[in-house]
């Protein structure tokens, strides 16, 4: 598994003797997904300097760094390729669908656009459900649950990417073990 992690520049140096106690701070880290697959299909088509994410990921760890992007000179590269994590969550977030409500709390969603009322009995309480699209409830996106999920991790690492340079902390990435913090 991979996590990727922010931290100012200041505690990746050893402290000197006499120094003054550092100042707290918090991490910026991403969740761990729940298996090295969703890691791979999240981060694969996706650019960085010429290779893909998951590729230079995997040179970083090889060479044993653990740096993946330092701001200010990765800051224009960084930032492209957290749009292109967010463009690729959308292309895949599934089909549009209108989200009806029964009075039992059953949520319905329809994939397409009704052009008149339908109406349909729940599978809960056996009420009927009347599928009005002037009374939408709301919208969502119909996905699978592996897409979902490496959509949401995708989302993830691109708020930790943009994070990181705004506040001006390099970019570290690790190998973890499953079931490890």
């Amino acid at each position: 598994m991979i996590r990727f992690s922010s931290k100012p520049a200041w505690t990746l140096l050893a402290p000197k003797p006499g120094d003054a106690p550092a100042t707290p701070y918090e991490p910026l880290e991403t969740p761990l997904a729940s298996s090295p697959g969703i890691v791979a299909r999240a981060l694969a088509r996706v650019e960085y300097r010429t290779l893909t994410l998951l590729a230079r990921v995997e040179n970083a760890l090889a060479d044993g760094s653990l740096t993946l992007a330092r701001p200010p000179n990765d800051l224009p590269a960084l930032l492209r390729t957290a749009d292109q994590l967010l463009t690729f969550a959308r292309q895949e977030a599934g089909e549009r669908a209108s989200v009806w409500r029964c009075q039992c709390g059953t949520p319905y969603a329809v994939p397409v656009s009704l052009m008149r009322p339908v109406s349909i009995r729940c599978e809960r309480c056996g009420r009927t459900v009347d599928l009005d699209p002037t009374r939408v409830e709301g919208e969502s996106h119909v996905a699978d649950p592996v897409t979902s999920e490496v959509n949401e991790y995708r989302r993830a690492v691109s708020a930790l990417f943009r994070e990181a340079m705004a506040r001006g902390w390099p970019v570290l990435v690790a190998k973890v073990e499953p079931g490890k913090p």
